[in-house]
């Protein structure tokens, strides 16, 4: 005979012992979480409310939570990857390059800028009206770095300036100094803190695209060859599910809707795959700059 009651206590009964294993296997899945790094290109909040969206949609999208944490200098980065116990970083080109000599990091993937390009150069610019056209006319002038572990925004400049002859900065010039990011750079020199300065083409562009004026304020006198942009490294022991699963979405985020707002908020068109080869320009830059990468620090 059909016993009601104890049917329903029956359900009662199951639905306790297998909700939790449900709450359980939601919970595994959030557990599983990696620590990316974000070099200092710009003022710290901005470059993160930059790669927050990215970073939420990664999360989303591969079940894994990405937690971003920001670097306050680029030369720490390398050291702060392993003593943070980071599983991969977002580098510029030449902290990928020392990351990859001496951490052994995998790139894996890069974006396509919004006009199309996937790399960036080093500019050297003075304001409009400050007469200077030359390395010549920098004699005695006051120059603003970004900070030593940059190509765009030091080692460039260096290179540069061996070439025409000038190899100590101190004697050359009467002041420098380092503002730690690639904006702070560039309105050091709108505001005439200094009267050279060297950045990235893509925050330069970035900035000029939100102040057209910048444009015909700043001069731009010299800039360098390409390099690869700001490409996301992971470590080389990273789990290949992980890996492979995070590479996929980038690569593939602007085919989605959601992606493509994602990219829109980002500053980019899409992710291209990455290789140790991109590189390479980097490489030539130490040499021309007289630099060891094995042994380079970036210290001020």
């Amino acid at each position: 005979m059909f016993d009601k009651k104890k049917f329903i206590f029956n359900l009662i009964v199951l639905a306790f012992i297998f909700t939790p294993l449900r709450i359980s296997a939601k919970q595994d899945v959030l557990q599983e979480e990696i620590l990316i790094g974000l070099i200092p290109e710009q003022n710290i909040f901005k470059q993160m409310d930059r790669y927050r969206p990215l970073a939420s949609y990664l999360s989303e999208k591969s079940g894994v939570r990405i937690r971003l944490t920001i670097l306050s200098r680029y030369g720490d980065i390398v050291e702060r990857f392993v003593s943070r116990g980071m599983d991969g970083a977002f580098f510029d080109s030449l902290t990928g390059v020392m990351a990859v000599t001496k951490l052994g990091v995998e790139p894996v993937a890069r974006p396509v800028n919004l006009d199309g390009t996937s790399t960036v150069r080093s500019y050297i610019f003075v304001r409009a009206d400050s007469r200077i056209n030359s390395v010549s006319d920098m004699k005695g002038k006051r120059i603003v770095f970004v900070d030593r572990a940059t190509a765009t925004g030091y080692l460039f400049v260096i290179a540069f300036l061996q070439e025409k002859g000038i190899s100590d900065i101190n004697k050359y010039f009467g002041e420098y100094f380092f503002t730690g990011s690639h904006d702070s750079a560039i309105y050091s020199v709108l505001d005439n803190r200094a009267d050279i300065g060297s950045a990235q083409s893509t925050i330069f562009n970035m900035l000029v695209s939100k102040d057209p004026t910048i444009r015909k304020e700043l001069h731009i006198i010299a800039q360098s060859e390409e390099f690869p942009e700001t490409t996301l490294c992971l470590r080389k022991n990273i789990s290949s599910d992980i890996k492979n699963r995070i590479t996929d979405i980038l690569l593939h985020m602007n085919q989605d809707p959601a992606g493509k707002e994602v990219l829109k908020k980002f500053g980019a068109l899409k992710f291209i795959r990455a290789e140790v080869k991109d590189f390479n320009p980097v490489f030539n830059l130490a040499k021309r700059a007289r630099v060891d990468i094995r042994g380079y620090k970036g210290e001020r």
